[in-house]
């Protein structure tokens, strides 16, 4: 079972929605193309068709991710551990520089907020998870071994 938060089972759902509703569009250009004649060489034909196989798959992903999905702020977490969609505050060690920091199940691709998101499946999160403030974690990356001070929770 895969945990999300409230923000990442609504962000999921919206776009399920989206790609339905894009399915009345993507049968009407299939139909259209149709009409032109030979498949064999319709090339609105296959991209309308490949287009929908592209749709189709990533609603099936999206309906099976949102299936075996709980929702991590319906669980009793202790205020003081890190769990996702926490948001935390780091010290790195080396510079002690402090940077916002929030675990998320899938990364939503934007880069605009406050803090930098950390998928749960990364080195950062695997290291933050079910951490506590006052705790020094260690994060492997590829070139060096970062140490992190988690500063408080959020």
């Amino acid at each position: 079972m895969e945990f999300i938060t409230a923000e990442e089972r609504e962000r999921l759902e919206q776009k399920l929605a989206e790609l339905k509703a894009k399915r009345p569009e993507l049968s009407k250009r299939i139909g259209e193309a149709r009409q032109r004649g030979d498949l064999s060489e319709n090339a609105d034909y296959h991209a309308a068709r490949g287009e929908q196989g592209l749709v189709e798959a990533e609603i099936r992903r999206l309906e099976q991710r949102l299936k075996s999905s709980k929702v991590a702020d319906d669980l009793d977490v202790p205020r003081d551990m890190v769990f996702l969609g926490s948001v935390v505050k780091l010290r790195d060690m080396d510079d002690d520089s402090v940077d916002l920091y929030k675990l998320v199940g899938e990364s939503s691709g934007r880069f605009d907020g406050d803090e930098i998101e950390v998928t749960t499946g990364s080195p950062m999160g695997e290291s933050l998870m079910k951490a506590r403030v006052g705790d020094t974690v260690r994060v492997e990356l590829p070139k060096a071994t970062k140490r992190f001070e988690i500063v408080d929770i959020l």
